[in-house]
């Protein structure tokens, strides 16, 4: 008999985000160690860690009174916790258009496929970095959609609104390969190569 998978971090956070909404209780860190393995099945050791984590992320508050913590957390609070953290995405993704844009500007004026060049170099460093800027802001945001079943449906357009920025940033990736094709008439594979643009790089589903 196979050995039964363990929760992912996520699942946990989103599970124990579960008890508060459920309960719409306080409770202190040894009540949510005997409540978290008996009713989502996160295992007592890793309560405290996935509990911090949520304070840490503004999820859940936290206050000290005499000698014990207590914690609380409502879909309300959690809900306007996504949206500032979204409003903080998007407003990165807006960032990166336009050093896009000064990129693009930047590649008018080099002469691609010539030779190697220290500004054709930075070029390429440039978009790579710009490229794992864009991966990161899209991992962030799959990290904030999951947590909360409750409150998912209230930020999914505001999910939307970052997922097309990020094929908006791609498309103008693609509108600089296909005038440095012409301009040049050089194959996109070289291009490609030259700026370290890998063959899968694709808009966002």
């Amino acid at each position: 008999m196979s050995k039964k998978r363990g929760l992912s971090v996520e699942e946990k956070r989103t599970r124990m985000m579960e008890i508060f909404f459920e309960t719409k209780d306080v409770f202190q860190l040894k009540d949510l160690e005997k409540i978290a393995p008996k009713e989502k099945g996160i295992t007592s050791m890793s309560v405290k860690e996935i509990l911090q984590s949520l304070v840490d992320d503004g999820l859940v508050d936290s206050e000290r009174i005499g000698t014990s913590n207590y914690f609380w957390a409502f879909p309300s609070k959690a809900l306007h916790a996504r949206k500032r953290k979204l409003e903080t995405l998007e407003s990165q993704f807006t960032e990166v258009k336009q050093k896009r844009e000064n990129l693009q500007q930047s590649v008018d004026k080099a002469r691609v496929g010539r030779q190697d060049t220290e500004e054709r170099s930075k070029l390429a460093e440039e978009l790579a970095s710009r490229r794992h800027r864009k991966e990161e802001l899209c991992a962030e945001l799959e990290k904030y959609k999951e947590c909360d079943p409750d409150v998912i449906e209230e930020i999914r357009q505001s999910n939307k609104v970052a997922k097309d920025a990020v094929n908006r940033w791609t498309d103008n990736i693609f509108a600089v390969k296909s005038w440095a094709k012409k301009k040049f008439g050089f194959e996109e594979r070289q291009i490609d190569k030259n700026f370290g643009i890998p063959e899968d790089f694709d808009y966002i589903d």
